[in-house]
């Protein structure tokens, strides 16, 4: 049952009234339905593999292993099952690998991030590899769009003894639009510990005028599609050195360097198909030098 106006008390049509401005006025992605999502996945080494100690999960996001059913955990995926990411969103994940555990975590598919109203998607990654530990953090890309608004941090926390591998990579745009980046805010930022001491740290950051300097040749020139791979682990220098040769083959261009024994390529393309087909020959590659470890080519990339 409905009341009229004429039937509510004056107060009530003063409180009425100050929602309908707010209604009509500028909406803010504060004042709209936001996902909270976080996921948290522990693993640990056994005799029969690598299993799950702790998984926790809340919507939108969800974690998945592909496989045989009773086989050891080689691959896990991680889900956004909202279709994206809007302004205002906070998505959370952690993945803590233990003891001689070995696993690639990979994403379903690339990530969007959405046109925002006025508050920035907040996105974080927590990493954490303990007493030899091997991880493949590998996801696919995240595509912004015109007018998108995001924060995402990565944190990755090593101990001596362990191995990863870790990617992050941005496609500005959508190609098949032809999209162009002219606004919006883009803060993509990586912090690396070992053994509690900060060992490398770094921040792209693009707000409001500066998506328009973008395409000058001494920042972006016409490359949409960039990332940032590290290697962490005992085969540093034979890393490095593989990279650098292997470089000049590659569809993209690639740069790499050492600090404080962390492997750091830096990746550019024109576009994302680019960039992928260059990722993809360095994991091929990457993969054939070594045995039983989770450093290869996800399965989802494939798919």
């Amino acid at each position: 049952m409905s009341a009229s106006l004429v039937d509510l008390p004056s107060d009530d049509l003063s409180g009425c009234s100050n929602v309908c401005a707010s209604t009509v006025g500028t909406p803010a992605d504060k004042d709209l339905q936001r996902s909270e999502g976080l996921a948290r996945l522990v693993l640990t080494g056994s005799a029969r593999g690598t299993r799950i100690v702790d998984l926790f999960e809340r919507c939108p996001i969800r974690i998945m292993f592909p496989g045989i059913r009773g086989a050891p955990i080689e691959e896990a995926v991680v889900v956004n099952t909202a279709g994206g990411i809007a302004g205002g969103d906070r998505l959370e994940s952690s993945v803590t690998v233990l003891a001689n555990a070995s696993v690639t975590v990979t994403s379903q598919a690339a990530e969007r991030v959405y046109r925002a109203l006025s508050e920035p998607a907040l996105i974080a990654t927590r990493l954490k590899l303990c007493q030899a530990a091997k991880l493949a953090w590998l996801p696919q890309e995240t595509i912004v769009y015109n007018g998108a608004r995001m924060r995402r941090n990565t944190e990755v926390e090593l101990s001596a003894g362990v191995e990863m591998l870790a990617l992050e990579w941005l496609v500005l745009g959508r190609a098949a639009h032809g999209e162009e980046i002219v606004n919006g805010q883009i803060i993509d930022g990586w912090q690396v510990k070992l053994d509690g001491r900060l060992i490398w740290a770094d921040c792209f950051r693009a707000i409001g005028d500066v998506f328009p300097r973008l395409r000058t040749p001494v920042l972006l020139a016409d490359f949409k599609a960039i990332g940032t791979l590290i290697y962490f682990g005992p085969d540093a220098e034979a890393v490095v050195q593989f990279m650098r040769a292997l470089a000049p083959q590659l569809p993209c261009h690639c740069v790499t360097t050492i600090v404080s024994g962390l492997v750091i390529a830096r990746l550019a393309a024109r576009d994302a198909a680019e960039l992928k087909a260059g990722l993809r020959e360095i994991l091929l590659n990457f993969d054939r030098t070594r045995a039983e470890v989770p450093f290869r080519l996800p399965k989802m990339w494939s798919c």
